[in-house]
């Protein structure tokens, strides 16, 4: 029966798929008939995910510091190698850091940039050699609502993911002459480890306020997982150059 939908016979990398919305997407692409190539830095985790996933001897991982993009084109070249042409893309990686503009120095910004954003734009940049990425691919990069919204103490981390939504606009009508579609989607709070612990660290009325700004309530990893499983389909193939929000209705306030 006809799916558009089916990630079946394509070859996905998904950074970050060590943990949170990464880990999930890895999931829900193995049960979409994908073959995926997890990428992180954490060893134990990755090979944590990989059991999760169904019919895991067909995936692989690789880890790897994200935070040092000069290693990206050598690992896509392995992969490659190994697996053969790509056919989709899920950058998950990201690290956050909460402090105030004041506190905030050069190698705050440099060390998220390079995590969040430069590591993605190395993956697209060999991407866009027909040797490493098939023709009508999919790129996903997760980007964050505080790409378009304000909240105090994360200027460094809104700014490695607001450069995500400004650069998929140019990258996609570079990747257009490939049918190659790229697109951000920007989360809003969702109850990953990492955020479950951040919550637990505050003051009643604070996680009753921050709660209390999403209508729908907060968002599970899978929430987003199935939005990045539809852009990677087939079924999104004339959606690019776009950031998709998906917050239970915290922007539309």
């Amino acid at each position: 029966m006809y799916n558009p939908f089916s990630l079946s016979g394509k070859k996905i990398i998904i950074t970050g798929a060590s943990s949170g919305i990464g880990r999930q997407c890895a999931i829900d692409c193995s049960k979409m008939g994908a073959t995926v190539i997890l990428v992180a830095r954490n060893e134990k985790r990755l090979k944590e995910t990989q059991k999760e996933m169904q019919q895991s001897e067909r995936h692989s991982y690789y880890s790897i510091d994200l935070g040092q993009p000069d290693r990206i084109k050598e690992l896509v070249e392995t992969i490659v190698v190994t697996h053969g042409k790509l056919d989709g893309f899920i950058h998950a990686a990201g690290i956050e850091k909460t402090l105030p503009v004041k506190l905030l120095s050069i190698d705050d910004y440099e060390t998220l940039f390079r995590v969040n954003t430069l590591s993605a734009f190395e993956f697209i940049r060999c991407f866009s050699n027909k040797k490493f990425f098939n023709d009508n691919g999919h790129i996903v990069l997760l980007s964050s609502i505080t790409s378009i919204i304000g909240r105090g103490g994360v200027a460094a981390y809104a700014a490695s993911k607001g450069a995500m939504v400004s650069a998929v606009r140019s990258m996609a009508l570079e990747l257009a002459r490939k049918g190659i579609c790229i697109n951000c989607v920007s989360p809003g709070t969702i109850l990953t480890p990492m955020m479950q612990d951040f919550l637990s660290t505050l003051s009643e009325e604070d996680y009753k306020k921050r709660i209390d700004g999403f209508p729908l309530g907060l968002g599970e990893v899978t929430d987003v997982s199935q939005l990045c499983l539809f852009l990677l389909s087939n079924a999104s193939r004339w959606i690019t150059g776009q950031n998709i929000v998906i917050d239970g209705g915290y922007t539309s306030r």
